[in-house]
């Protein structure tokens, strides 16, 4: 296994390993301590739906490929079958761990996380899951119909959502929670590669956290299905690749990287737009698949040397160096801080991918500050003739 991947799978492992146990034995609601703001009374309304769908989401990908290294290979099976064990006790009426759909905004969020998790590994985390299991899923997910989303990057989620029940085979899937939110994210466009968060726009990592993720993952989900639909590819998915690589000039040469306005203790989720990029195989053409690793390897490896990432038994504290409580929002609770696995998305690629295999690079900046003799890149103006192609 190479230095890196072995790099990834222990952080991976680490951060995941305590929720899938306690998860998979319904036991989460028990186990997982609450942390949040003093003052706020509300959290435990949703931190463990919080914790599952966001815990999913990053690590689906490695979920569903089967690993080229027999010790990783028996991980990963591990892991999947904790993970449909989870989501059954997560959603079947009479579990411990029965998680909420129906009361609040938040489980609107997360129920999205979920569902994206469950499209970027239909095999582990559907076609294997358990049929009753399966049926009280769609269930939960149709709860959350009950509230409308903000009109922000929230309407990714109702969208997400929508997709999902559509790839479960609903009837009554809603084809315009999807048209609405892919419209107005065009609407909400505001120039190389940005997309406001609404009308309004925002210097944070949500373009990284949620839009252009979901945007790509909604219309992988739905492909062939509006001919108006599919036409949104060059412009959704060159706008990614160029925000992935505005994300690889911000990592600094030892592998720190700007810590910009709210929900920052999602650490190095902040990534999740480089990463999927490099999953899907749609990075732009001068950022080669090795110098996004070694970019990603820097930071993860950045953050997780800080003592205090972890408490005692295992669960992650808020903060981006250690323990920092003081950085979580009102609306942040532990499980909240599992979306940081969103960095490990090309763990989905098989050791043998030229991800994992090309030579480790310097990056932007570690370039540009070592004195190399590198070329600077320009903004994204229209949409590029040669577009992403859904990889084979």
């Amino acid at each position: 296994m190479t230095q890196d991947r072995k790099l990834w799978l222990d952080a991976l492992t680490k951060i995941s390993g305590p929720v899938l146990r306690a998860a998979a034995a319904g036991t989460l609601a028990r186990d997982l301590p609450l942390k949040y703001q003093p003052g706020v009374t509300d959290r435990a309304e949703y931190t463990y739906l919080e914790t599952l769908g966001r815990t999913l989401v990053g690590i689906a990908p490695w979920l569903e490929t089967k690993a080229e290294d027999p010790d990783e290979e028996a991980a990963r099976a591990e892991y999947a079958a904790l993970a449909r064990a989870s989501i059954a006790a997560g959603v079947t009426p009479g579990s411990p761990d029965l998680m909420n759909f129906s009361r609040g905004f938040q489980p609107i969020v997360d129920a999205a996380f979920l569902a994206e998790a469950i499209l970027r590994a239909p095999t582990e985390l559907w076609e294997k899951l358990d049929g009753a299991a399966r049926r009280c899923l769609v269930d939960r997910m149709k709860e959350t119909r009950t509230r409308k989303p903000y009109a922000s990057n929230w309407l990714l989620f109702g969208a997400m959502i929508e997709a999902f029940l559509r790839f479960a085979g609903e009837a009554d899937w809603d084809p315009m929670r999807i048209d609405y939110a892919l419209k107005q994210h065009m609407q909400w466009y505001r120039g190389d590669g940005l997309y406001g968060d609404g009308p309004d726009v925002h210097v944070d990592y949500y373009n990284s956290f949620v839009i252009q993720p979901m945007l790509c993952d909604v219309l992988l989900a739905v492909e062939g299905e509006y001919k108006d639909w599919d036409a949104l590819w060059p412009a959704v998915f060159s706008r990614a690749a160029h925000f992935a690589s505005l994300l690889e000039q911000l990592v600094a040469p030892d592998g720190s990287f700007p810590v910009l306005s709210r929900s920052s203790c999602y650490r190095f989720g902040a990534f999740q737009s480089l990463a999927q990029a490099a999953l899907l195989g749609n990075l732009e053409k001068w950022l080669t698949p090795g110098q996004a690793r070694s970019a990603l390897s820097a930071v993860i490896a950045r953050v997780m040397a800080f003592p205090g990432m972890f408490d005692a038994d295992g669960w992650l504290n808020i903060g981006v160096c250690g323990e920092q409580p003081n950085m979580g929002e009102g609306y942040i609770s532990t499980g909240s801080l599992y979306l940081c696995t969103a960095v490990f998305l090309p763990l989905g690629l098989p050791e043998s991918a030229p991800f994992w295999q090309e030579a480790a690079a310097d990056w932007t900046q570690k370039k540009i500050w070592s004195a190399a003799n590198t070329s600077s890149h320009h903004a994204l103006t229209g949409i590029p003739r040669e577009t992403f192609r859904r990889p084979e």
